[in-house]
């Protein structure tokens, strides 16, 4: 298993986690600062925290990203780019978000790939606070209840990430066995998964949202990046019993590499680590 050496101490629990309750949402967003338009949108529906699919189409404009980058200190196994600022509108093709709470406000953990203006294809992590929705959009999300996303600083990779906490309930008619997950660095997303729907008694789950980044990463149909630091987004997810009755997980994902590399499909069973950090939800069916 390829494993990145992070500049903090690991914990031994690989997973962090908190079970709360869920609400499968449309939420109507309105042109303007795309961080604002999510928090109204989950506001209205009585959430300050959850996970969307970014769809495809989705008009940003002026919009800000930064991709993946090698770092320049050891104070971080990998960094990010600079600040990248194309003209014109540029539309999502696919992507997840995570939204929640940081430094007491709301914030988002978003990855996509999109077309440009220009017609360029890009990839990488959308600035929350830079990026602009030019049109309104409908999108399908999932509210939390009881738990939710709060960053906070991670003496591991030095970076101020999205981690589970436990959240206030509300009247929202939330219900389900809904998990928040983080996975720490260098643990096999697949086996992750598996063993925490096993040790749980879960038989069938699906994973909604999904935001983070591989060491490099692993597809079902053979290809392979090498470029190990990336960013993903999880397009499709779930677990279920395989044919030997043990359960297995099935993701496909999106992603950048540090290269401006781009991939998409379905991720190669055990051979896919976490290098930062990968933030999602599972609903156990």
């Amino acid at each position: 298993m390829r494993t990145i050496e992070q500049p903090g101490p690991a914990e031994p629990e690989r997973i962090q986690w908190a079970e709360g309750r869920g609400r499968k949402l449309t939420l109507e967003l309105k042109p303007g600062l795309l961080l604002d338009a999510i928090a109204e949108a989950f506001a209205a529906q009585g959430f300050s925290s959850g996970v969307l699919r970014l769809p495809a189409g989705l008009a940003l404009a002026p919009f800000a990203y930064v991709m993946p980058a090698l770092s320049a200190t050891p104070e971080h196994a990998a960094f990010y780019s600079e600040t990248f600022r194309p003209d014109g509108v540029t539309r999502i093709e696919t992507g997840a978000l995570t939204f929640g709470e940081r430094d007491g406000a709301p914030f988002f953990h978003g990855h996509a790939l999109w077309r440009e203006a220009d017609g360029r294809h890009s990839g990488g992590h959308i600035l929350p606070d830079q990026s602009f929705l030019s049109e309104p959009v409908s999108v399908e999300a999932v509210g939390l209840e009881g738990a939710g996303f709060v960053a906070s600083h991670d003496p591991e990779t030095n970076f101020k990430l999205f981690m589970p906490a436990a959240r206030p309930s509300g009247d929202t008619e939330a219900g389900g066995r809904f998990f928040v997950l983080r996975l720490r660095p260098n643990r096999d997303v697949f086996t992750a998964l598996e063993d925490f729907c096993a040790e749980r008694d879960i038989a069938h789950a699906v994973i909604h949202g999904g935001v983070g980044s591989t060491i490099g990463a692993r597809f079902a149909d053979g290809l392979s990046i090498e470029p190990f630091a990336t960013e993903i987004a999880i397009t499709a997810g779930h677990v279920a019993p395989g044919a030997d009755g043990k359960l297995e997980a099935a993701l496909a994902i999106v992603l950048v590499d540090y290269t401006g590399g781009m991939a998409q499909g379905a991720l190669a069973r055990g051979e896919n680590p976490v290098l930062m950090t990968l933030e999602l939800v599972l609903e156990a069916q």
